[in-house]
């Protein structure tokens, strides 16, 4: 039955990751949805935030949990509104979900939020002419107010289909300015997540991802979420609205070893991030972020101090004109002075890189595989270059004929990432096959090799780890040799 809250009489309602493929993390934080080389799940945040707002609310997430579509159809008849979360490679997938729970329940409403619905809300609607309605943008309060019942009309960043089916189109919802507005999500985790489910494998086990703030002040023109949802203003929580929630974390989760901070970069406010950081030393807390190659050593000292582990750092290309092609806003050698401060103070790296931006050569392939031997971070991961629609990457892409319409798929039939963009100089083959030579070559180091086995030595947990890691990993360099020949 509705559940009242206050005045408002608020619908029974699922939040929903839907049903995937094998092992697809589409739902959560990281910057590319696609299958990956080493099994890892990112907690659902974005679904979880409007899920703290709506009292009574459930979150599944069904890939991490491995909940199959029949289980999640099932659900249906017990909830008045369902909110899927979709991005531009499982829409397809996603809307049959949709299409599932409908058939389940006629009297369901549904809809979809996430960057593709953002930046494609009419396109989204008429592929699936069974979605109710679409929310655009940061919709949170969208969210909690079509579960309020308030008639679509009135309803700010909301995309519908009306009574006559024409879709409409609200005017947008203005920006969230005071970040405390939005509830702690790491209730909803407790409630409805079981965090055994979720594993990175640079992140102690089990651990919990959460934001203190949205937005980046970074320019990336191949980064999707500033680009279609966050903006480029960093807005955030207070010191002490963060603080609380870690709090609750440590009483709620005895089990949990570190706290991933998943803003798309923790380090934009460095005073912050330093009042933040003496807070967490004082509780003893182990922690990790996002951060940008430009910190000075001071700050990093002073998060490490207040317990800062690791930081994920999107080192691109290690040549520098892709860099400005890309507006990264970090040149090579303040990267490598960032990465030596970080060394120096032991602060581990999951550093990040890209095959295929802008400007990329045989060459450049090249400089930046040697650039990550030499910088020589605790681990990294290596994506090709993804065209999301609503990024600056994407219409570049389509002015400059690097994206084919008629095929431009993200990822393949079992949801890895495809190299989509090809240019006359390289091509899509070329760009597909460099992921691995990248990773051979920066693992397959001797010297590489013993700090791995030291370290195995050193822990049996990070030798149970590496060893399952070094299975996965090897079985998804076969997958990809079987995929090119």
């Amino acid at each position: 039955m509705t559940k009242r809250v206050g005045d408002w009489a608020v619908k029974r309602t699922l939040f929903l990751h839907p049903p995937s493929y094998e092992g697809f993390d589409g739902g959560a934080g990281s910057r590319y949805q696609a299958r990956r080389e080493i099994r890892s799940f990112w907690y659902p945040t974005w679904l979880a935030q409007p899920a703290a707002l709506v009292e009574g609310s459930r979150l599944v997430d069904a890939p991490p949990a491995g909940i199959t579509l029949e289980k999640v159809a099932a659900l249906a008849p017990d909830f008045e509104l369902c909110v899927i979360h979709t991005s531009s490679p499982s829409f397809p997938g996603d809307a049959e979900v949709a299409r599932a729970l409908k058939e389940t329940n006629p009297d369901l409403e549904v809809g979809m939020v996430g960057a593709k619905v953002a930046v494609e809300p009419e396109e989204s609607l008429r592929e699936a002419p069974w979605l109710d309605f679409v929310a655009r943008e940061e919709f949170d309060f969208t969210i909690l107010e079509v579960a309020k019942g308030i008639a679509y009309e009135r309803i700010a960043g909301l995309s519908y289909r009306s009574a006559s089916g024409d879709i409409v189109h609200n005017p947008p919802r203005p920006i969230l300015e005071d970040m405390d507005l939005l509830p702690w999500v790491s209730p909803v985790y407790r409630r409805d997540l079981n965090p055994a489910d979720y594993f990175i494998g640079y992140l102690y086990h089990p651990y919990i991802s959460l934001y203190t703030g949205r937005g980046c002040r970074s320019q990336c023109t191949f980064c999707l979420w500033p680009q279609t949802v966050g903006g480029h203003r960093y807005r955030v929580r207070s010191v002490s609205h963060v603080i609380g929630e870690v709090e609750y974390i440590k009483d709620a989760f005895p089990e949990v070893k570190e706290i991933f901070f998943d803003d798309d970069t923790f380090t934009d406010n460095r005073q912050r991030a330093e009042e933040i950081a003496k807070e967490l030393g004082r509780l003893g807390v182990t922690w990790s972020c996002n951060a940008k190659a430009n910190v000075p050593y001071e700050t990093l000292a002073k998060l490490r101090d207040g317990g800062l582990r690791l930081v994920v750092v999107g080192y691109e290309s290690g040549n520098e004109q892709i860099l400005k092609n890309i507006k990264k806003g970090v040149t090579l050698e303040r990267a490598r002075q960032f990465t030596a401060d970080c060394h120096k103070l032991g602060i581990k790296i999951h550093g990040t890189f890209i095959m295929g931006l802008p400007g990329e050569t045989k060459e450049t392939i090249q400089e930046t595989i040697r650039f990550a031997q030499e910088i020589n971070p605790y681990s990294l991961q290596v994506s090709i270059a993804a065209p999301y629609p609503g990024t600056a990457l994407w219409r570049q892409a389509k002015e400059n004929g690097w994206l084919p319409e008629e095929d431009s798929q993200l990822i393949d039939s079992r949801g890895v990432q495809v190299a989509s963009l090809s240019y006359p100089h390289l091509s899509r083959t070329e760009i597909y096959s460099s992921v691995e030579e990248f990773y051979r070559k920066f693992y397959f180091r001797a010297g590489k090799i013993a700090d791995m086995a030291s370290e195995m030595l050193k822990s049996p947990e990070v030798m149970r780890r590496r060893l399952r890691e070094g299975v996965e990993f090897v079985n998804f360099l076969r997958r990809r040799k079987e995929t090119v020949s």
